[in-house]
């Protein structure tokens, strides 16, 4: 499969060289597209001097912070416009392990439309996190999965593949999300669309460097959202 791996960044100046570095490890084959929200710290400016020396790497600067849903759905645009067969989410700031990349796109080259690396099957692991971060992980994703039907223990995951046939076939538009609400929402979408998700077990690492980009409002945001679309799929469509 040409594959291209898509790093939304903003302020990841302290990151991006060595998340850059261990996929192009990895997986050597694969291209990067880096889609900066005008980060000041010149996270796009390093991007495109490792794209000098590595080749197959690309950098999409955008103007402000506009959200990783966004910056996934123009990521998603720019692969399909290009002819790649598989599109990977990637955090870039080290919280998911680019050795994992081979196993995910393994599962995506068997078939599967939908490929999660989930850290709540067995094999999967968050070593870093405290009980009550991990209880309310937990708890959203099940809250998730009862809501809208989804066959998915870890549907918050960002590190994911999604082929490109089942991404044609989704009307990015008017996926809105953002955080653990996009996450969510693409993979109802995928399941709607007939698609078939496999979760593959990683361990989700704590962030080292740089500051968090989540947020308690894109939480409770996810928690709003999921109850919308149950209610507006279960309900309202039925009326």
């Amino acid at each position: 499969m040409r594959t291209l791996v898509i790093l939304p960044t903003f302020n990841e100046a302290l990151n991006i060289e060595t998340v850059v570095r261990g996929i192009r490890s990895a997986v050597p084959e694969v291209s990067i597209l880096v889609v900066d929200d005008g980060s000041p710290d010149g996270t796009a400016d390093i991007a495109e001097q490792l794209a000098e020396e590595l080749g197959s790497i690309e950098v999409m600067r955008r103007d402000g912070k506009q959200g990783l849903g966004s910056a996934y759905r123009a990521g998603f645009r720019h692969g399909i416009d290009a002819g790649f067969d598989a599109m990977v989410e990637m955090d870039s700031d080290l919280q998911h392990d680019p050795e994992a990349l081979p196993y995910l796109l393994a599962a995506a080259a068997d078939g599967a439309s939908l490929t999660i690396g989930s850290r709540y099957i067995p094999g999967g692991s968050i070593p870093d996190w405290a009980w009550h971060r991990r209880m309310l992980s937990i708890w959203g994703n099940r809250y998730a999965s009862a809501m809208l039907g989804l066959g998915v223990r870890d549907a918050t995951s960002g590190y994911r593949v999604y082929r490109a046939e089942v991404l044609r076939k989704i009307d990015l538009d008017a996926v809105r999300a953002d955080g653990y609400g996009f996450q969510i929402e693409m993979a109802y979408q995928v399941e709607r669309a007939g698609g078939r998700v496999v979760e593959v077990p990683i361990q989700f690492s704590e962030r080292q460097l740089g500051d968090s980009k989540m947020s308690s409002r894109i939480v409770v945001e996810a928690l709003v959202l999921v109850t919308w679309w149950a209610v507006r799929d279960r309900v309202f469509r039925r009326r």
